[in-house]
């Protein structure tokens, strides 16, 4: 071991500078002025480099204070925003060749196949989609109002009843499977606990269109989630796509090959019966008939059984929508003019009636497309219950009061036309009316929207849900599997996360489901009068 004097520490230091000298205090202070000045230089130099301008070596304090405050003063100038100074040639070659048809048809080709690609996530590895099974946890949480031990034991003193799959402590039902298990419950269980749904006897379904014509506000979403909350109530359901989009179909799993399987035939179908009954009266009268073309006498021969196809889930059941569905638009009015006294506004809701389909389900949802065309004026026509759902935006607000104003004019002006003539025939007037109108808003972050949203709760008034729907990262993560948050496993998830999920459509439905139940039981009680 050797040791090294402070001295001879002090002056390897200063070789390290190039400036040897001793350890007096005085000459220390002045060199190490000459090396800060040096590294200033050396600083300042490359500076002058970089911004482009000379740079003075005569080094004195003012110029060092001047060079500062020229350097930071250029440093701080704000860059231009990225419209300026734009090259029309650069941006000139960048463009394609002038774009045809064509290229949309391929574009609508490579779309269709990316489609596919992503809805298959949501399906089982042969094609199909497959709702998940339940286990014990959620049917006792959400489903059936029993502890799980008592469950258990229902199990095992019941060998007859669906036993699950899976080992005695973790075992997993199908929906049928639990749909059975509430029928057991409500024969042989408490008879204070609701083991089935409210659903009077002798009433028919009730009808919900779910409406707005402002896009992207969460109609399909909306719907989905409420016919499957109801579907896993215990009810039995119809979802109707009124969309040509197929959003409602993608999510149902709904294969839709062509026009034939949408509410297109159902359409044609009332057109071509009024038509049949113009011409019974024209033949009557020995006037010319009303020719019924080979479309129109092919939806004669439309049965509900040709368009209403299952899904995965075992108690909703689909007519689906395609493309080809837009075409109704057009047509629709086409026929109309062709028969002044057919009303166009009727054709679904004698589907619905004529047909018995409102004796085969509970709820009926009709989710309607982004438009106030002539289906969802079917739609509005056809419904029970109207449910609005929006964001708490400005914007949205806006549209939606403009919705509402055009479902005033809309259906005033048909009333006003109709009854003109129902007068002057002696007949009852036209009058449409809906049990409840319910604004929902939807995808709400109350971070930021809570103002917003108690202006629209203001304004609406008894039009508004209480409860505000929120965006969750349960919603999305589900979504990109192309599916529902129900259909989602909550073993992919957090359980926090997916109960806090989960419970935001929850309290939708809670709320849906007393406007639903309120309904029947009024309908119960009128009906009840009338018999009296």
């Amino acid at each position: 071991m050797f040791s090294v004097s402070k001295e001879s520490k002090t002056l390897k230091k200063n070789k390290l500078f190039g400036v040897p000298f001793s350890g007096n205090k005085c000459r220390f202070r002045r060199e190490t002025e000459l090396f800060s000045i040096l590294l200033w230089k050396t600083a300042l130099s490359r500076i002058a480099q970089k911004e482009n301008v000379r740079y003075i070596s005569s080094y004195t304090p003012e110029r060092r204070t001047l060079f500062e405050a020229s350097t930071v003063t250029k440093s701080k100038q704000p860059a231009l925003p990225p419209y300026f100074n734009l090259d029309p040639a650069k941006a000139a070659s960048k463009l394609p060749d002038p774009i045809g048809t064509s290229r949309f048809a391929k574009a609508a080709t490579f779309c269709a196949k990316g489609r596919e690609d992503l809805a298959r996530r949501g399906y089982a590895p042969d094609g199909e989609k497959r709702l998940r099974r339940f286990s014990i946890w959620e049917i006792t949480k959400y489903l059936i109002p029993v502890a799980p031990a008592h469950l258990r034991r229902v199990l095992k003193a019941n060998p007859d009843l669906p036993q699950g799959e899976g080992e005695a402590g973790s075992k997993w039902f199908t929906l049928e499977e639990v749909l059975t298990l509430r029928r057991h419950f409500a024969a042989e269980g408490v008879s204070t606990k609701e083991y089935l749904p409210y659903r009077p006897e002798n009433l028919p379904a009730k009808v919900v269109a779910v409406a707005n014509f402002k896009g992207g506000v969460g109609k399909t979403s909306t719907a989905a989630h409420l016919a499957m909350s109801a579907a896993l109530d215990g009810y039995k359901v119809l979802v109707i796509d009124l969309d040509s989009q197929g959003s409602m179909t993608s999510i149902l799993g709904g294969r839709v090959a062509d026009e034939w399987q949408t509410v297109f035939p159902l359409i044609a179908k009332d057109y071509a019966r009024a038509v049949q009954e113009e011409n019974r009266v024209r033949a009557a009268a020995g006037q010319p008939e009303i020719p019924l073309d080979e479309t129109l006498q092919e939806a004669l021969r439309t049965q509900p059984q040709d368009v209403i196809q299952k899904t995965h889930w075992p108690n909703i059941d689909l007519i689906g929508a395609q493309l080809n569905l837009y075409w109704a638009e057009f047509q629709i009015p086409v026929w109309r003019m062709g028969l002044r006294s057919w009303p166009l506004w009727d054709g679904l809701t004698n589907f619905l009636q004529d047909e018995a389909v409102l004796n085969d389900y509970d709820i009926v949802f009709l989710d309607t497309p982004p438009a106030l065309g002539y289906l969802t004026i079917n739609a509005l026509a056809a419904a029970d219950i109207l449910l609005v759902p929006l964001g708490a935006s400005f914007l949205e607000f806006d549209s939606t009061g403009r919705f509402f104003d055009m479902l005033y004019t809309t259906f005033a002006s048909i009333e006003d036309g109709e009854n003109a003539a129902q007068r002057a025939a002696g007949l009852p007037e036209l009058k449409f009316e809906w049990d409840v109108v319910r604004a929902i808003i939807t995808r709400f972050d109350a971070s930021q929207q809570t103002d917003m949203a108690n202006v629209i709760q203001a304004y609406f008034g008894d039009f508004m849900n209480a409860y505000r729907q929120d965006y969750t990262a349960l919603v999305g993560q589900a979504g990109e599997q192309v599916n529902g948050i129900y259909e989602a496993d909550y073993r992919d998830f957090n359980r926090d996360t997916y109960v806090r999920g989960r419970e935001t459509f929850d309290r939708t439905y809670a709320e849906f489901k007393e406007v639903l139940i309120g309904c029947w039981w009024r309908d119960a009680q009128m009906g009840g009068q009338a018999d009296g």
